[in-house]
């Protein structure tokens, strides 16, 4: 009997210390895994719109009057000041002109000066009745008409003299002149051939322009409170006053200089449903050129108490979004989310998520929905230089 007691006393023994070995071998087989809290803040929204560059002014240099070109007097693709010779046309025939016309205005000149003294010899001798009145009105009429006539052709000089100015073409502003279309020898000023030589462009700021949708618009003037149009007013929320818009180069970079938006479009365009907005932005580097493509980045809105997880947090499988969501009794749970799009390395989630709940960043690879583990909390730290 004894030895039937000892033996049931050394099974239960066995069994006690193979449960305790197996709850220790239980515990010791969970993983350490990293997780974060859900953050909640107010973050600005940014949209980003495609536009174009524009010299702050581009003004094409025009043949105005036709002829063979004699020569160009600039390096294209150099700077040009205000006033420089750029192009000359043959000016003979202009010259020929001028000259003809100063010669008709010497005429009209010299039958004005007959025309005055006819009136004056026939003045006296109307008033003593020595010739008739209907005399002394011809000779005013053709007095009159002389002074007509000398006008006329003075207009016409200053027309001539004008044509003959437009053979000397000069540059309008101080800017950068691109490339000639036309060369010495050419006729220019018609009709296929060169009207437009030239384009000189105020580079010194440069014009972006972009469109917004009807919908984009109405959410812009509504969340700065007023309409971005609005001119004369300090507001610090009217986006006019500020230098609140970022330049994407198409090589990806950040342009170093801010925009402001300077014009608004009168209406919305029946065919697109959008309206232009047109932006400046400094570049006294010179690094912008007119025909340049870049994307302009606008703060759109302020999400209120927005949840954010870093983007390490977030899986995508053919287009839906999920986070590992640790509960309080630390085990893993997948659970789809809504994303509201990225702000510099984290993700806005629109639904899904709570503020405090932990979720996994480090080893998604490691986890899986039902999995119990040891959280790991660590403090999220951005590695963007943004603000």
């Amino acid at each position: 009997m004894q030895k039937i007691k000892y033996a049931l006393f050394i099974i239960l023994l066995g069994k006690t210390m193979s449960c305790t070995d197996s709850g220790n071998k239980m515990e010791a087989s969970l993983q350490e895994i990293q997780v974060v809290k859900v953050i909640q803040r107010d973050v600005p929204i940014y949209k980003e719109f495609v536009g174009q560059i524009y010299g702050f002014q581009d003004i094409p240099i025009r043949a105005r009057v036709e002829g063979f070109l004699e020569g160009v007097h600039f390096d294209e693709g150099y700077p040009v000041k205000k006033g420089q010779l750029l192009y000359t046309i043959d000016s003979q025939p202009f010259a020929a002109a001028v000259a003809s016309m100063e010669s008709t205005v010497a005429e009209a000149q010299t039958y004005l000066v007959n025309a005055e003294n006819e009136l004056a010899r026939y003045k006296p001798l109307a008033e003593i009745n020595a010739v008739s009145k209907s005399d002394l009105d011809a000779a005013q009429a053709s007095r009159d008409a002389a002074i007509s006539s000398v006008e006329a052709a003075k207009a016409n000089l200053r027309m001539t003299q004008i044509n003959l100015s437009y053979t000397r073409i000069l540059s309008p502003i101080n800017g950068l002149i691109g490339k000639t279309e036309a060369r010495t020898g050419e006729f220019v000023g018609r009709e296929p051939n060169p009207v437009i030589l030239n384009v000189v462009s105020d580079i010194s700021k440069m014009r972006v322009e972009f469109f917004l949708t009807e919908a984009e618009y109405l959410i812009l003037a509504r969340e700065f409170n007023q309409p971005v149009a609005e001119k004369g007013t300090k507001d610090r929320k009217n986006p006019k006053n500020e230098n609140n818009l970022t330049l994407i180069l198409g090589d990806g970079t950040e342009y170093e200089e801010k925009g402001s938006v300077e014009f608004l479009g009168r209406e919305i365009d029946v065919n697109t449903g959008s309206i232009l907005v047109q932006a400046t932005f400094d570049n006294q580097k010179g690094l912008l050129r007119p025909g340049m493509f870049a994307k302009v980045r606008l703060e759109f809105e302020v999400a209120k108490g927005a949840i954010l997880v870093p983007q390490k947090c977030v899986t995508e499988l053919q287009g839906q979004y999920s986070v590992y969501v640790v509960g309080e009794d630390n085990i893993v749970k997948s659970r789809p989310v809504q994303t509201g799009g990225r702000i510099d390395d984290l993700w806005l989630i629109t639904e899904g998520l709570k503020e405090n709940e932990q979720v996994v960043i480090d080893g998604l690879q490691k986890v899986s929905t039902g999995m119990e583990i040891i959280p790991m909390l660590i403090e999220f730290q951005s590695q963007s230089t943004k603000n």
